[in-house]
């Protein structure tokens, strides 16, 4: 009897990976401890093309260059976590501290199955969620990071 493969190679009887086990870390400003990550997406500008001496009545579609979204970071508000702050204060006028942002999907032994990096990342806006006297939800705050595209590892 033949194995249980799929076309991607991977076992039938495995599991996709569930996405709250993630890591999120950014090159000398540490480890994340986030709720949410969004915006890992790579995208294509694309050209239209029709050559002036094609019979075909209908336009070439070209890819041309790639666009980059922002990276969008959730998190709690702890005490003394000042990091994301003090990378925030560092950029001034054409002075940035650019970063690398790596997000791993991890295993049940928290281990890195999925990688993904983000370069030249700097932060572009930094939220901090409103407070109400009546709630009783966690305190949060949203980093919205500016790169130059992501790669899968």
């Amino acid at each position: 009897m033949a194995d249980n493969v799929t076309a991607q190679g991977a076992n039938t009887q495995e599991w996709p990976l569930p996405s709250f086990y993630f890591k999120v870390s950014i090159s000398n400003v540490g480890d994340i401890s986030c709720s949410e990550v969004s915006g890992l997406e790579t995208e294509y500008e694309e050209i239209t093309y029709r050559a002036g001496d094609s019979p075909v009545f209908t336009k070439l579609k070209m890819p041309g260059l790639r666009k980059s979204g922002d990276l969008t970071i959730k998190k709690g508000i702890f005490k003394d976590d000042k990091a994301l702050w003090d990378w925030v204060n560092k950029v001034k006028l054409n002075t940035i501290q650019r970063e690398v942002v790596t997000v791993s999907l991890l295993d049940e032994s928290g281990n890195p199955v999925k990688t993904w990096e983000a370069v030249n990342a700097w932060p572009k806006k930094l939220t901090v969620e409103g407070f109400k006297a009546d709630g009783n939800t966690t305190a949060f705050e949203t980093l919205v990071i500016a790169h130059e595209g992501v790669s899968a590892k």
